[in-house]
């Protein structure tokens, strides 16, 4: 069986992880959302930690910031 690594991080952590990559490249959250293809009140959501997100949802975002998931999982980059 393969050994699987599970990454758990609290939604507000991984909003603000979220939050830090969009500002760090100088966007605004309807930037973000624009580029994501998703609603501009989904990315406030996000950031805040109010909602749980798709994978799908997770692609759409790392595109758009040109990252990683892992980037957006690990809070040391």
């Amino acid at each position: 069986m393969a050994n699987i690594t599970l990454i758990v991080i609290p939604l507000v952590e991984f909003g603000k992880r979220v939050r830090s990559l969009r500002r760090a490249q100088g966007l605004t959250q309807e930037q973000l959302a624009e580029a994501a293809d998703l609603n501009p009140r989904t990315v406030q959501k996000i950031e805040a930690g109010q909602i749980n997100i798709l994978l799908t949802t997770l692609a759409r975002i790392q595109s758009a910031l040109n990252c990683t998931a892992g980037e957006i999982f690990d809070a040391e980059r």
